[in-house]
């Protein structure tokens, strides 16, 4: 479980840096995005809570680093800051030429389906292999929060209802919230997985909400101008499952924003406070 370091910058006092590594889960080499705040390199004393940042369609790990401005409170806070690529990536990696579709476009599922179920394992890589490799490499003490925008709204939504246990805090920026009944949903989920809508249930947070048993607090914000919000984002489904299940559930809708990184670096320094409140309300050294 190596990782080659691609690049380092200072930030904050921090560091924000990329680390490339061949994974086993994705059957592919993969490119990671992680800031580091002050003393988190090479301090093996200090151990620090992550956030797992899952990014949207068209992305690549540095989307997020570059435009969200998150680094200056994550290195306030004493918070990771880990962000995946969206997808396999590759020569050899199957792809479509839609933009909501193969490379850019994993949607952070387990694909059953040929040809893509020889690298499209995202949902195992981001709940289980990137974690593994972090925590080997990094002062991390075992406490993670998830997040992410659009498509990786979604990620973040069904990673941390599927997996209470491994997730403190959970928030997202304008989610897929109902892929079952959304187009982009219709189209990865019925490509990666099958036909048989049964079988992307699983994926769709709409769906988890209204099943949960263990029901971690859960932010969601979401621009009412966003040009996405009927057709594909659905939060008002996503609403709905909540109040039927006493699902703790948090939804700020906010006037005059869209779906762009601008609507992110808005507000993220909420979402990372939010995640602060569960993430360091003890330290392990």
């Amino acid at each position: 479980m190596s990782i080659e370091l691609v690049s380092s910058t200072k930030s904050f006092d921090g560091f924000q840096q990329r680390y490339r590594h061949k994974s086993s889960t994705l059957n592919c080499s993969m490119v990671f995005s992680i800031f580091l705040p002050q003393d988190a390199e090479g301090n093996t004393q200090r151990k620090y809570p992550v956030v797992y940042w899952l990014s949207g369609l068209t992305c690549t790990d540095e989307n997020f680093s570059q435009k969200a401005g998150a680094q200056r409170v994550a290195a306030e806070l004493g918070i990771i800051l880990v962000i995946p690529d969206t997808s396999p990536r590759g020569d050899d990696v199957a792809d479509d030429p839609g933009y909501d579709l193969g490379q850019g476009a994993g949607f952070y599922v387990n694909a059953t389906q040929e040809p893509w179920k020889q690298h499209y394992q995202m949902y195992d890589y981001v709940v289980d292999e990137l974690p593994s490799l972090v925590e080997l490499h990094f002062p991390i003490n075992g406490r993670r929060g998830i997040c992410g925008h659009s498509m990786g709204g979604h990620g973040a939504l069904v990673i941390g209802l599927r997996n209470p246990k491994r997730y403190q805090s959970i928030s997202a920026f304008s989610p897929i919230c109902n892929p079952i009944a959304c187009p982009w949903g219709e189209k990865a989920l019925g490509t990666y997985l099958g036909a048989d809508p049964k079988s992307w249930e699983p994926y769709d947070a709409t769906v988890l909400m209204g099943r949960a048993v263990e029901k971690t607090p859960i932010l969601v914000s979401q621009g009412e101008q966003d040009e996405f919000l009927e057709e594909q984002l659905r939060p008002h489904s996503l609403q709905t499952a909540a109040e039927a299940s006493d699902y703790p559930l948090r939804i700020e809708h906010h006037a005059g924003y869209d779906h762009s990184y601008y609507f992110i670096a808005s507000f993220i320094e909420e979402h990372l406070r939010f995640h602060a409140d569960s993430l360091l309300s003890r330290h392990i050294y």
